[in-house]
């Protein structure tokens, strides 16, 4: 995923695709997708320092508030899948993330996942900020991934062509 020397996104991991997430059509089910993205999302918060063992000590975590899905290749049992994550953004409340799903036998990229994450204290479910050291490995993350292409899906939105909703 990354060239030596120079930055690239933060590897998140993998898996092979069960065969209880293919559907009638054969295919890796849409739901399943967001299952194996939240596979990449809890390494990066884990990387930030801000996962499951942060929300255990603290109560605070990261809520997912906004998530888009687009799809470029079907996916089949068996599919040995990789993650790579590059960090968009982030601030002292939010993080925005997009993760870029391929085959690792091949290469070739299946499925890409742009997320908006809010740290949120559980107790009180209110936006507060990360801590200091959070918010600094986040910032660190943001402004070395700054260096690389926008990834192409990045700000995407859903339309019909020409811009007008149906009547």
């Amino acid at each position: 995923m990354n060239t030596p020397g120079q930055p690239g996104p933060l590897d998140t991991g993998g898996r092979v695709v069960p065969a209880g997430w293919i559907d009638y059509n054969g295919h890796m089910n849409d739901g399943y997708y967001a299952v194996a993205f939240t596979d990449a999302t809890e390494a990066l918060l884990d990387h930030l320092g801000l996962g499951a063992a942060y929300r255990e000590q603290t109560g605070c975590g990261m809520y997912t508030v906004e998530s888009h899905l687009c799809f470029f290749r079907s996916v089949h049992a068996g599919t040995r899948l990789r993650y790579a994550t590059h960090l968009l953004g982030a601030d002292a409340k939010r993080l925005h993330a997009f993760h870029r799903m391929t085959d690792a036998g091949t290469g070739a990229e299946l499925a890409a996942n742009e997320l908006m994450f809010l740290h949120v204290d559980g107790a009180s479910e209110q936006v507060t900020p990360m801590p200091p050291r959070c918010r600094d490995a986040a910032a660190a993350l943001a402004a070395r991934h700054a260096a690389l292409p926008l990834p192409r899906t990045a700000g995407r939105r859903i339309a019909m062509p020409g811009g007008a909703m149906p009547a």
